[in-house]
């Protein structure tokens, strides 16, 4: 889990999603909320998935 919280790009997308939070809440809600929240999915979906790939390339180097 600690992979996950200490994760540069974990802390990017997290900070992305407050920002596409306060747009949504602040601003007007059109077709550019729904694709800014695609965007964000997208986004933390890539780094879940870049973590996981790291952790699993450094268990292998120690074996």
């Amino acid at each position: 889990m600690r992979k996950f919280i200490f994760s540069g790009s974990i802390i990017g997308a997290v900070f992305g999603g407050i920002s596409a939070y306060r747009a949504t809440k602040d601003g007007p809600r059109d077709w550019r909320t729904v694709l800014l929240w695609i965007s964000w999915g997208a986004t933390l979906a890539t780094a879940i998935g870049t973590v996981m790939i790291d952790a699993k390339r450094a268990e292998q180097e120690e074996d």
